[in-house]
């Protein structure tokens, strides 16, 4: 009965990743630049990742700024798996990290609760700059 849960639970959680589309955009600065704003829109259950390299020890800001309290950010190091080392929906809209090490830094902007359960659609910007 046991392996039974285990697996009706697997099934679940794939059902469920499954819905999210996802989408996944590098972030560039303009030369001379060390950041930028990236303004988009996300639907539903669907999450938007944007990817940019960084060096261990240098602080990451991010800021993200909708008309709905629904939409949040994450901010996950190099090999994440989904763990993040930053969550806007319990530390806020506007983080400033110091990164603890050198590679790839996803921020991943999504939707929580009623927003993501009808599919509803929320424009969003997020500064984004690295020092």
């Amino acid at each position: 009965m046991h392996t039974t849960f285990a697996a009706s639970a697997l099934v679940l959680l794939l059902s469920v990743t499954g819905l999210a589309a996802q989408q996944s955009e590098e972030v560039r600065f303009a030369p001379g630049n060390f950041g930028t704003m990236v303004t988009g829109s996300i639907t539903g259950k669907a999450y938007m990742d944007y990817t940019l390299g960084a060096q261990e020890g240098q602080e990451m800001f991010a800021e993200l700024t909708s008309d709905s309290a629904s939409v949040n950010f994450n901010i996950l190091p190099p090999g994440s798996d989904g763990q993040a080392i930053y969550i806007g929906s319990i530390d806020g809209p506007t983080a400033t990290v110091t990164l603890p090490e050198t590679g790839t830094y996803t921020i991943r902007v999504y939707q929580m609760g009623n927003a993501a359960d009808s599919g509803q659609t929320n424009a969003f910007n997020l500064d984004l700059s690295i020092q």
